[in-house]
């Protein structure tokens, strides 16, 4: 009699069936997309029975519906573990380790359902797709060892673009960006018409030079009557976004704008996003800042949606050159001497200062670990000291660890996005750790509210703006995601 029997004999039938209740209402929640109503749920039943597979396989499949990819790798390997013939758990460990960009560990995952099912077409067609993504890897490796990393920007010929007679959209004069062009674009996007690739090149050539100019930490000062948004995740809601601007002003030198990463992905109006932000970007550079997300990276992009929806609608080559642009972003800002800003959280050690953080060489893909990697991927949590993260990427980190790292380097509190939150905001560590995530009913699922942030250059208090999602065009979130996501 295998271990998981004994224990499974031992318990009463009234627990038993305790315990499949609560995997019933669990499912239930998940079918509703009430996901962490269902975590919660499927936790009861295993506190009752902790030998079924299928409660951690489940529990698996909600946490990646939140994208905690760290979590939903430990549950399906331990369903695994639990139960070598529960095909289940391969599926949900494949995708965890799709989600996190670890493409090989999957293919082997991918290898083993196929093993078990030979006739599954659902799983024939996620091996053969993983084994495409980890050979094309493969090769672009070879091929960038061999051109010694060539500059995409340095073989883009503006000048053999022409500007087609039919073409009725917003043009740049003399070459920049105006205002005019701002509002004209912004309407032009609203109607779903795409902008010129001539004017969409020209952009990414100018702003790339922009972001190259600027150090990993940026400092920002506002002056005391002056206010200052910032805003978190858009992930490619471009009707949200437009109705961000219609609530708080279009951006200015009046009205200066941050914006903090995670600007495309899972939201099919991503290419409209990023441009928007980077037409304000040149038209304000001292006005309007952006800093680098998880998600300005080629992996995310592969994955959620990005890279699938530039190449649709522009090129592959934009799509590479995209990748060149993100990785000049700005890790990090700091306002007034006072509020570090960034897209993800704080660092596995105390000591790290704002002069460390301002000479990080960012000229890079986000690394699986160190002080880039934390600034992107680490979240906070309620209790004190510091946990391995549920994304299975950075930390996760307390509210005493929030207090060393201000006292540090005096300041009076950090902001942060990269997780969704109800009201679209959440301060947390008493009062030194505010969240703020700005797509509201993010992917068209969660429900959520979106915000924003404003304060004042006087005494830097946060004010939040919260705000529900508009109806925009009948174009599903992820509709260009890789078709490996499509396990759900």
């Amino acid at each position: 009699m295998s271990e998981s029997t004994e224990l499974t004999g031992a318990l009463s039938q009234e627990n038993v069936a305790k315990a499949e209740k609560f995997k019933e209402q669990a499912n239930e929640c998940f079918k509703n997309q009430d996901y962490n109503k269902a975590i919660e749920l499927y936790c009861k039943a295993i506190e009752i029975d902790p030998t079924v597979a299928v409660y951690y396989g489940n529990r698996s499949f909600a946490y990646l519906k939140i994208e905690c990819f760290g979590y939903a790798l430990e549950d399906a390997s331990k369903s695994i573990e639990l139960d070598r013939n529960y095909v289940k758990g391969y599926y949900r460990r494949a995708a965890a380790f799709m989600s996190l960009g670890k493409f090989k560990q999957a293919l082997k995952d991918y290898e083993t359902v196929t093993k078990a099912k030979p006739n599954d077409k659902d799983a024939k067609t996620k091996y053969t797709e993983c084994n495409k993504i980890v050979k094309k890897l493969a090769f672009e490796k070879a091929i960038s060892v061999e051109e010694n990393k060539r500059n995409i920007a340095d073989t883009i010929n503006l000048d053999a673009m022409a500007i087609e007679d039919e073409y009725t959209g917003p043009k740049l004069e003399d070459d920049k960006i105006t205002l005019k062009f701002m509002e004209e674009l912004l309407d032009y996007y609203r109607n779903q018409c795409k902008l010129h690739r001539k004017y969409a090149y020209k952009i990414l050539l100018d702003i790339k030079t922009l972001f190259v100019s600027q150090p990993s930490l940026v400092d920002i000062t506002i002056p005391d009557d002056n206010k200052f948004t910032i805003c978190g995740d858009i992930h490619g809601q471009f009707y949200d976004l437009l109705h961000i601007f219609e609530l708080n002003g279009l951006p200015s030198e009046t009205n200066p704008y941050l914006f903090n990463g995670d600007f495309v992905d899972r939201g099919s109006f991503s290419v409209e996003c990023i441009f928007t932000l980077f037409g304000f970007k040149l038209l304000f550079p001292n006005h309007f800042f952006m800093s680098r997300g998880n998600h300005e990276s080629a992996t995310m992009n592969q994955m959620y949606g990005f890279d699938g929806e530039v190449k649709s609608k522009y090129s592959a080559q934009m799509a590479e050159l995209f990748t060149e642009v993100y990785n000049w972003l700005p890790l990090a800002h700091c306002l007034n001497n006072k509020v570090l800003v960034m897209h993800g959280g704080l660092f596995s050690r105390d000591d790290v200062t704002l002069k460390e953080i301002r000479e990080i060489d960012r000229n890079r893909q986000p690394p699986d670990e160190g002080l880039m990697c934390e600034l992107l991927w680490s979240d906070p949590q309620p209790q004190e000291g510091r946990a391995p993260s549920k994304r299975g990427v950075g930390v996760q980190f307390g509210p005493d660890v929030t207090s060393k790292f201000l006292q540090t380097n005096k300041l009076e509190y950090i902001v942060r996005s990269h997780e969704v939150k109800q009201d679209g905001y959440e301060v947390g560590h008493n009062g030194k750790c505010i969240t703020v995530f700005s797509a509201p009913n993010y992917c068209d699922t969660m429900g959520n509210l979106g915000a924003f942030i404003k304060l004042n250059g006087k005494d830097m208090k946060p004010k939040f703006t919260s705000y529900e999602a508009v109806p925009h065009p009948n174009v599903r979130p992820m509709a260009y995601a890789n078709s490996l996501l499509k396990f759900m």
